[in-house]
């Protein structure tokens, strides 16, 4: 049995490579909306939120024999802990990462910076209509460093999410609930209509929509903050969803 540290697009093509090999799997995940993806692909999901106990006992339960982790790459905390597990277990574990596109962006008026706390202080100093390009995710923390502006959060249209942004204090102005990926058309048209002057975002490659995300910004002259990964040293790691065949 494989386990699938899933929750993102990508997760989702790996089982259906994964059933497209007759594989046996299940996917981890820890948010209904991450759920009902999953389920897309296979029933057998398990929603929560694991420690390594809890992990090393799914393992030990499900006689799991390797780990497939395909988790946000911001998710560097469920990677970690994936790692120690496949070491206490002594089994296989193996990174599906996104690869970085930073390198091929070609726009000047960006700042690459490696942490939330320093995307907050640059978008303090020279922002005022901020455009939060980053999810739900840790929007308390945007919330709490920047003062004083106007922060617009891109979202995922859920009942949940919406709730946590209105209990953040954020009302229908600022937040708009999409599904993503978006085009760069969207985007130019989602920041014209915001008069949006400084966008923060995190570098999350192809699935994620980062270019659109930077060629919108590069063709209005707006400027980006690129939050950058934490470098994680994993013991293997495949950039191609077409690789699984060779490491499964």
């Amino acid at each position: 049995m494989i386990l699938v540290l899933g929750g993102t697009s990508d997760s989702i093509h790996i089982c259906n490579k994964l059933n497209d090999m007759n594989l046996s799997y299940m996917v981890s995940v820890t948010t209904e909306y991450g759920r009902d993806i999953a389920k897309k692909a296979t029933e057998n999901v398990f929603l929560g939120k694991l420690t390594v106990e809890d992990m090393v006992s799914l393992i030990k339960e499900k006689n799991i024999t390797q780990i497939i982790d395909a988790t946000h790459p911001y998710a560097t905390v469920v990677s970690s802990n994936a790692i120690e597990c496949s070491k206490i277990s002594n089994i296989d574990y193996v990174r599906f990462e996104r690869e970085s596109l930073i390198k091929q962006i070609d726009y000047d008026n960006k700042y690459v910076v490696e942490d939330i706390e320093q995307a907050c202080k640059i978008a303090s100093e020279i922002g005022h209509n901020i455009f939060i390009g980053t999810g739900s995710k840790n929007l308390d923390r945007y919330i709490d460093l920047i003062k004083g502006k106007n922060l617009i959060a891109r979202v995922l249209p859920t009942s949940e999410v919406i709730k946590s942004c209105e209990e953040l204090g954020l009302n229908a102005d600022n937040i708009i609930a999409m599904k993503g990926p978006f085009s760069q058309e969207i985007n130019i048209a989602t920041y014209k209509q915001y008069n949006i002057d400084l966008l923060i975002t995190k570098e999350s490659g192809v699935a994620g929509g980062f270019l659109e995300k930077i060629n919108a910004c590069k063709a209005l002259n707006i400027p980006v903050v690129i939050i950058t990964r934490k470098q994680i040293d994993y013991p293997k790691v495949i950039n191609n969803i077409e690789d699984i065949q060779n490491i499964v």
